[in-house]
């Protein structure tokens, strides 16, 4: 048996990043040596062992045969005569196709994995790309996650991408599988990257055709100098992403302004009641794609509300309290938050506009905490009952968030 360090981890490691998850496979094994040698096995169909020590995985090395559309169509050829170079062609990208001698240290990179690092280049490892609609997204999310050191795609793989949707095989991938990568991609430095590529990969489409419908839909130059709605939603999610890790208001700010594709051509630029439509696109996509209700929740109350965020000191106190009841702020302030930095994204994400101040985000969070801070002592409760106790709170919160205006 022969151990390599392999994926990642030799990847990371040739970057100069840290080292998270350490994987390897094994070259000339069977499983009943690996268990004889105090490896434990996890999986029964999947032959993937923990070291008795460092818990780290260790593989058989292994190869795939396509038998069938989609994500699952695929069955796993465990052998000991696999050799390491059939491992690592099974590989998405070359410069997950690194291994490392475990005795030696040798590098091992037969598809060049090295000389696209030093590059910055993402590269398909083999024509066999095209055998996994998967890849399609996995490239995206890694394109998100090393667009910052440089990386692109390659146009060959941009063109492999686009065969891929072209055959419809990305109509095959299981929702939950879309949103996994969707949602690892909102949590990586350069989020917007995952759905250019997409886009450029003729994906964008087929994965998110709500998203899709949003490129070259005109918006009133006057507030939009970018006009585009969907360069404006790239730039949305780019300063969310400058504002927070949050991978919630990540999507928030992905979904805000959906209904701006559904706006018939002949009123354009204008876009009448599109925060109503929005909201139930997001409803409808989460649905589709099985996103949890915690990224929906805000997602909604963002593309329903903003332009009232945007609006906030203009607005009458009555019509403040309203909003922060909508938004559940008192009960729900990590939501409220969530909410105030999507629409702060949305504010910033125009052309010219990304270092704007948004003294709306600091005047809603004193809102909140001024009528959070309201309480009707007992003798103001005395001899009311429910609901004349609910409006007496009303009016003086009502009152206290009109203090709020005048200051």
């Amino acid at each position: 048996m022969k151990t390599y360090l392999v994926g990642g981890a030799v990847r990371d490691e040739l970057l100069g990043l840290p080292v998270r998850e350490r994987d390897w496979v094994i070259v000339g094994g069977k499983p009943e040596e690996l268990s004889a040698a105090g490896f434990k096995q996890v999986g029964k169909d999947f032959p993937v062992f923990l070291h008795p020590q460092t818990s780290e995985e260790h593989a058989l090395a292994r190869k795939e045969r396509k038998t069938g559309p989609g994500y699952r169509g695929f069955v796993t050829e465990f052998s000991p005569d696999v050799t390491l170079e059939e491992d690592l062609e099974r590989r998405d990208l070359t410069i997950n196709a690194i291994a490392k001698d475990s005795d030696t240290g040798a590098l091992i990179d037969p598809f060049n994995g090295q000389r696209d690092i030093e590059a910055r280049i993402l590269r398909h490892v083999s024509p066999a790309f095209v055998e996994d609609p998967v890849r399609v997204l996995r490239v995206a999310r890694f394109a998100a996650r090393f667009a910052p050191l440089g990386f692109t795609v390659a146009p060959e793989t941009i063109a492999l991408m686009r065969e891929i949707a072209a055959r419809g095989e990305l109509d095959a991938l299981v929702p939950e599988r879309v949103w996994q990568e969707t949602q690892r991609a909102l949590e990586m430095p350069a989020p917007w990257v995952f759905f250019e590529v997409l886009r450029e990969g003729n994906a964008l489409p087929i994965v998110f055709p709500e998203v899709a419908a949003l490129f070259g839909v005109p918006q009133p130059e006057k507030w939009h100098p970018e006009i585009d709605s969907g360069v404006h939603t790239m730039m949305v999610i780019e300063q969310a992403a400058r504002l927070t890790q949050d991978p919630i208001v990540r999507f928030a700010a992905l979904v805000h302004d959906l209904g701006k594709g559904t706006t018939p051509p002949d009123e354009w630029p204008r876009h009448v009641a599109h925060e109503h439509r929005s909201a139930a696109l997001i409803e409808s996509m989460c649905a589709r794609l099985k996103i949890p209700n915690t990224y929906r929740d805000v997602a909604v109350q963002v593309g329903r509300h903003h332009l009232l965020a945007h609006k906030a000191k203009e607005l009458r106190a009555s019509t403040v309290l309203e909003l922060l009841e909508h938004l559940d702020a008192f009960r729900r302030p990590e939501r409220f938050e969530q909410y105030v930095l999507a629409c702060e994204a949305d504010a910033r994400g125009r052309k010219g506009l990304e270092d704007r101040d948004y003294s709306q985000s600091t005047y809603l969070r004193r809102a909140r905490e001024a009528a959070a801070s309201v309480r009707l002592s007992d003798e103001e409760r005395a001899g009311l009952n429910g609901e004349q106790i609910a409006e007496r709170l009303r009016r003086a919160r009502i009152a206290k968030l009109s203090e709020v205006a005048k200051e």
